[in-house]
């Protein structure tokens, strides 16, 4: 996006997330006079990004989308150490265009390519001397099926999954958050962990994806 100082569009499968970056000057009053700057995002879904169209949240931000505009804050947060970056708020912007499954976890690997360009920008307009990313963050959500393990799912494979899973995690290997539900029953530590494990396959390709279109940036 022209305007935006960092955006990414990010394709998941059928599900494409649109992320913009913006840095505005000054910070949320509790936050002000301390020197340091602040995250947050917001997330939408475009009307006709599902199958039926569903109304605009105009006035009031749904349960769950007040839910997964605080995840992605939390994610892209644990991308910095601390927020010594002057008192700018960089403000994260994630429409849905296309839903088919998994818009949060597209959204929040997205979010890190447009936080660590915005922050880039930053460093070249002389807003901040170095940029304050310490690592990626990229997200990807798993389940079981009939039985077996599946990783990212659709729309479809989600609605009948018997465990629903999401996992963030950093390009350290350390995990961000895991969110895990039974859907339709329960499940076993041996079944937790398979899950895990195919999660962390999944994002270790994900971070990979993540810095060669980095690098290609940065040419």
């Amino acid at each position: 996006m022209r305007y935006a100082e960092g955006s990414c569009l990010v394709s998941f499968g059928g599900t494409r997330v649109l992320c913009a970056a913006s840095v505005e000057d000054g910070v949320p009053g509790w936050r002000r006079g301390s020197g340091e700057g602040w995250m947050t995002a917001e997330y939408a879904m475009l009307p006709r990004a599902t199958r039926t169209r569903s109304s605009r949240e105009r006035q009031q931000v749904g349960g769950r989308t007040q839910e997964i505009q605080r995840l992605i804050g939390r994610s892209v947060r644990a991308m910095i150490d601390d927020f010594r970056f002057g008192e700018f708020t960089v403000k994260l912007d994630c429409d849905v265009i296309e839903a088919d499954g998994g818009t949060r976890t597209a959204a929040i690997t997205g979010a890190c390519i447009a936080v660590i360009d915005a922050f880039d920008w930053m460093v070249r307009t002389g807003r901040t001397p170095v940029t304050p990313v310490k690592r990626r963050v990229a997200a990807v959500s798993v389940g079981v099926i009939d039985g077996e393990t599946r990783l990212d799912l659709d729309y479809e494979e989600d609605v009948r999954a018997d465990v629903d899973m999401n996992v963030v995690m950093s390009s350290e290997g350390r995990f961000v958050e895991v969110q895990g539900t039974g859907e339709h029953g329960t499940f076993g530590r041996g079944e937790l962990d398979g899950l895990i494990d195919s999660a962390v396959a999944g994002i270790t390709w994900l971070d990979e994806a993540q810095r060669r279109v980095l690098e290609v940036a940065s040419r």
